[in-house]
């Protein structure tokens, strides 16, 4: 594992077309290979013909991020430098300390809940539900934390340097989150809480010694466990105010909320001693 940019051999500057260009093409491949499916399976919904998209799409980054590494970053180990070729003992640690931090962050949400008269417990679960939080956390984890904390936290670092590049990465995360279809101040809410969740996962990273699994074992804790509290474990109440729990409305988000803020803010200044360390960038 390669720690700060500092020690990368040679590093260059990667040009802003290339940086800005790269996901959207991708992205756009993915769209284009998953369009004969509505064809040969005509039986899928819309919906899940975009998901192959998105998932064709990832195959791609998957194959040629090493690519660019190499020949924009000068980078002779790509995967070390992204934060995913780590020791073993590195790797689950840092994992296993995402996953607390998450299921404190889910303890606060339905706790503050459950004492405001909120929510009522049912602690239902079942296989499919457990399934499917189990692939949304390491689906959603892996595939955003290697995007933004990895490759784009990597490239602004190299373009505009370590401190500017970790406020950029999390602005640019939050923007490309759909904030913008929650009402008014909801939306509001929502985008700060995305902001501060970017900013989060990027420290996490550092204070992990550039290990990415600890982002990838708080983020996916975060979108697949409160996938199981929503779904099985709290029926919260329609009356909830969305300030204080999360727009979303019968699909919260928890972050826009203030109880989100809370927790997030909390774990900012848990890791105050590594906003200003290069050690962990990437």
């Amino acid at each position: 594992m390669i720690p700060p940019s500092a020690e990368a051999p040679n590093p260059t500057r990667p040009h802003g077309w290339g940086t800005l260009l790269y996901v959207p093409l991708l992205y756009g491949a993915g769209w284009l290979f998953s369009r004969p499916l509505a064809l040969v399976a005509p039986g899928w919904r819309s919906d899940q013909v975009d998901l192959a998209g998105l998932v064709v799409a990832l195959l791609l980054l998957l194959v040629t991020l090493p690519v660019r590494l190499r020949r924009v970053w000068q980078e002779p180990q790509p995967w070390e430098r992204l934060g995913v070729a780590v020791p073993p003992t590195v790797g689950l640690r840092s994992g296993v300390r995402g996953l607390l931090k998450a299921l404190a962050l889910l303890v606060l949400v339905a706790g503050a809940l459950l004492l405001a008269g909120q929510a009522q417990w049912l602690g239902e679960l079942h296989g499919a539900l457990l399934l499917n939080g189990l692939l949304l956390l390491l689906g959603v984890g892996f595939a955003e934390e290697l995007l933004f904390r990895g490759w784009l936290w990597g490239e602004l670092d190299l373009q505009v340097g370590p401190q500017r590049a970790l406020l950029l990465q999390a602005v640019i995360f939050a923007l490309l989150h759909p904030w913008y279809r929650a009402p008014g101040l909801e939306a509001v809410g929502l985008l700060g809480g995305l902001v501060l969740l970017g900013l989060v996962l990027a420290l996490q990273r550092r204070a992990d010694g550039g290990s990415l699994w600890g982002a990838v074992g708080l983020h996916g804790g975060l979108v697949g466990g409160w996938f199981l509290v929503q779904k099985g474990l709290l029926q919260i109440s329609p009356a909830a105010p969305a300030w204080w729990v999360g727009p979303g409305g019968a699909d919260i988000n928890p972050i826009g909320g203030l109880i989100g803020w809370i927790g997030l803010g909390a774990l900012l200044w848990v890791r105050r001693r590594w906003w200003n360390g290069a050690t962990g960038s990437p």
